[in-house]
């Protein structure tokens, strides 16, 4: 008995090692075909990364230089719900930097709790886009961080002098003002310049970035893949640059009737609610897809909360092309590979609050 069982494992160990002898070659050509996949998609790819950029490493304005101060008092205030009138909201309520600067909610409610017509955008890398809001009426983060505050559906401070007044009865904001702008003290003009600063900070870096600095092992096959069909389709007609979009205006519908694919419930004339301009109907900024996948639910309104249908949905309204699932996968597992981060210490209140 002993020398057949014998007999057995000495023959089962000679089966497992050819086994594992003859899966060799097999597992080297399937990791030689893949890398070879990889490379001629880097090679195909390579020549149109022209119409991206990698993310800067600050997002200065020489009209607001950054300093340790401004960030600090832009970061108290940013935080601090004494910038509504009833103390309710505080600008991270709706974009709320633990949530990647978004509510996840179609729109957003303020401090009487009215909710405003449309969706509050993410203000990670917004200081990079060349206008703000989804009509453009800012030019940048220092005019428009100033608005939201005054603004009767949102914060609801009736007028600048009240805010001004009501910060300067607390010692910790004349001693932050003071070091943030020495001899200017508490004005509303330097309570847009610190929160702009502090959000000048709020960059988001990701693989994408490593892979347009010649990291091509940052990006997964299928990513590339994705990336690849992003170009071809035609996505960068909009979505380029550093941010991929935050860049223009375009019109939402330029093949089809955006309201008929996103089913939302008031049609939204864009920035022509501001110009009053017939050209201007249906024209809103083109959205950052940086950390997208974390931003839902989608578009000015909000109407669409799945990655996958907001993709379709663009290439159908925007460059008439139905895409296939598999095209949609590749897509958004592309979209992705923009998640970045900020800092852990930004995305929480200052112990000074």
């Amino acid at each position: 008995m002993k020398q057949l069982n014998l007999y057995f494992a000495t023959a089962l160990s000679a089966v497992l090692f050819l086994s594992a002898c003859s899966s060799q070659p097999e597992q080297k050509q399937e990791t030689a075909g893949t890398e070879n996949e990889d490379a001629k998609i880097d090679a195909e790819i390579k020549p149109r990364l022209s119409a991206f950029a990698a993310l800067p490493a600050t997002a200065e304005n020489p009209d607001n230089q950054i300093s340790d101060a401004k960030v600090k008092l832009g970061h108290a205030l940013y935080f601090d719900t004494r910038l509504s009138k009833a103390g309710k909201i505080s600008c991270n309520s709706c974009h709320n930097l633990e949530a990647f600067g978004v509510d996840n909610l179609p729109t957003s409610p303020g401090d009487a709790g009215k909710n405003g017509d449309r969706n509050s955008p993410t203000v990670l890398n917004a200081a990079l886009h060349t206008t703000q809001f989804w009509d453009s009426r800012a030019k940048d983060v220092e005019e428009q961080a100033g608005m939201p505050i005054l603004n009767p559906v949102e914060m609801e401070i009736p007028n600048e002098a009240f805010l001004v007044k009501r910060l300067s009865e607390v010692p910790e904001y004349k001693k932050l003002f003071s070091e943030a702008f020495p001899g200017k003290g508490i004005t509303y003009e330097n309570l847009r310049l610190a929160i702009a600063a502090f959000e000048r900070k709020l960059l988001t870096p990701s693989r994408f970035d490593n892979y347009l600095n010649g990291d091509t092992k940052a990006l997964t096959l299928e990513e590339k893949k994705g990336l690849n069909n992003f170009i071809k389709i035609g996505c960068t007609t909009c979505h380029s640059g550093a941010l991929l979009g935050g860049n223009m205006m375009q019109k939402f519908g330029v093949h089809r009737e955006y309201w008929t694919l996103t089913e939302s419930k008031k049609i939204d004339e864009g920035r022509a609610a501001v110009t009053k301009q017939e050209s201007d109907k249906y024209m809103f900024k083109v959205p950052s897809l940086r950390n997208v996948e974390k931003t839902y639910p989608y578009f000015h309104d909000g109407s669409v909360a799945d990655l996958k249908k907001a993709i379709q949905i663009m290439a159908v309204a925007q460059l008439a092309y139905r895409m296939s699932p598999e095209e949609i996968n590749s897509v958004e597992a592309f979209l992705k590979s923009l998640t970045g981060d900020i800092p852990a210490e930004y995305k929480k209140a200052p112990a000074a609050l």
